[in-house]
């Protein structure tokens, strides 16, 4: 007798491996522009503070004045903007049809609960935030002794906005843990924002208007000194936070290629990595120029060449700082579950419920790791910066000693 036909369904003997969506387009877009506001608010005042103001200074009150209150105007922009895109970002994931619900987005912050108090406070403090750097907008203000007081306040309370995004909001198991976790994505979000919203700032000091044509030189050559050492400070606590971040979510560089998690990771450390080419070319080509030129007289044709190329390239770095933006978003869950629900998939029945894998467990051998890595990056990070600096003092003098004859074999055919 022969045996009855079972459906195709009941035969087999594993379930479907389990969808990893990137998301709706809406979703990233919407979160992004909360990202962009928060750490471009926060970068802008950042440099600002540490790079601008002490080049400026030495040029005298007016182009301290005209410098600071351009940064200022957009930082506090995006502050009052960082308001909106919150309340959007939390509104459209309130909403159950897809939509925005802004009503349940406002009741949701300050409502009792720790996950409402961090939200409330990160909408009041990087409005504070705005309001303590509004007063720098006005130019007779933006030179005066209240000008380093205002910035640094702005800059805490941007910060503090910024990590509220990542702080635990329930008392954790582990504190030694969570702490540590909270500590690399401070790291992250932070050396993220100084470094990218700083690059934003000095597109917007090299178009036309922000500094008197005779002292652009001297200003160039002082800022962007001091903003790459900023800026390797941020690329080293990058590289060391997102070594952990990596992991903490993935086993193996096969995981990269082989879960929706890794291939979106690996687009964004394609973008990282396009980006530290260009901060390479900066540091080692552009900027030794620069103050090569500046010893010279700025008065050779690659002068030029040199002022029109170094907004490009700052435009150019800022847009794939953006671009990084855009992709983090995109990033759900982790390599490790992807992979082990994928392989759990083809021995069950069911793709319901399939188990997840627990933290991994820190051993000797990862602070030993951990400790290796952030010893090499530091290395890496100050001897680069010793030896930009070491080229442009070199290109410097020897521009000094020959005069404009040296430079136009570098010039562009």
């Amino acid at each position: 007798m022969p045996l009855p036909e079972l459906p195709p369904h009941v035969l087999t003997l594993s379930a479907a491996a389990p969808s990893t969506p990137l998301g709706p387009f809406e979703d990233s877009a919407v979160t992004w522009t909360t990202w962009v506001t928060l750490m471009g608010f926060t970068g802008l005042a950042a440099l600002a503070l540490i790079a601008v103001g002490p080049a400026a200074r030495t040029l005298g009150k007016d182009a301290l004045a005209a410098t600071t209150a351009r940064l200022a105007r957009a930082a506090a922009a995006l502050g009052v903007l960082a308001v909106p895109a919150v309340l959007s970002d939390l509104a459209h994931g309130a909403s159950e049809s897809g939509g925005y619900d802004y009503g349940t987005a406002w009741n949701s912050l300050y409502d009792g609960s720790n996950g409402g108090r961090l939200l409330g406070l990160e909408v009041t403090l990087v409005l504070l935030g705005a309001a303590l750097l509004a007063p720098l907008t006005v130019r007779s203000v933006a030179a005066g002794p209240a000008r380093t007081w205002l910035l640094a306040a702005g800059l805490a309370a941007g910060s503090v906005a910024l990590g509220t995004t990542k702080f635990p909001d329930a008392v954790p198991d582990d504190w030694g843990r969570t702490s540590f976790e909270t500590l690399m994505w401070m790291l992250h979000l932070l050396g993220g924002a100084v470094w990218l919203g700083g690059l934003a700032g000095l597109f917007l000091l090299a178009l036309p208007g922000a500094l008197p044509a005779d002292g652009r030189g001297a200003f160039w050559s002082r800022a962007i000194r001091r903003f790459s050492a900023a800026a390797m400070t941020c690329v080293a606590a990058i590289a060391l936070s997102g070594l952990f971040l990596y992991w903490e979510h993935v086993d193996g560089l096969s995981q990269l290629t082989s879960t929706m998690y890794g291939r979106v990771l690996g687009v964004k450390i394609l973008i990282f990595g396009t980006l530290l080419l260009l901060g390479a070319f900066n540091q080692f080509w552009l900027h030794p120029r620069i103050d090569a030129l500046r010893a010279a007289g700025d008065e050779r044709p690659l002068h030029t060449v040199l002022v029109r190329r170094f907004p490009v390239v700052v435009a150019a770095e800022t847009l794939l700082g953006m671009s990084v933006l855009f992709v983090a978003p995109f990033l759900h869950g982790s390599a490790r579950n992807q992979a082990f629900q994928a392989d759990a998939a083809r021995h069950a029945v069911s793709a319901d419920d399939l188990p997840k894998l627990p933290a991994k467990e820190v051993s000797a051998s990862t602070w030993v790791w951990g400790t290796s890595e952030t010893l090499l990056v530091v290395a890496l990070m100050i001897a680069g910066y010793l030896v930009s600096g070491r080229i442009a003092r070199r290109r410097t003098a020897r521009a000094t000693v020959d005069g404009p004859a040296v430079e136009p074999a570098l010039s562009p055919s």
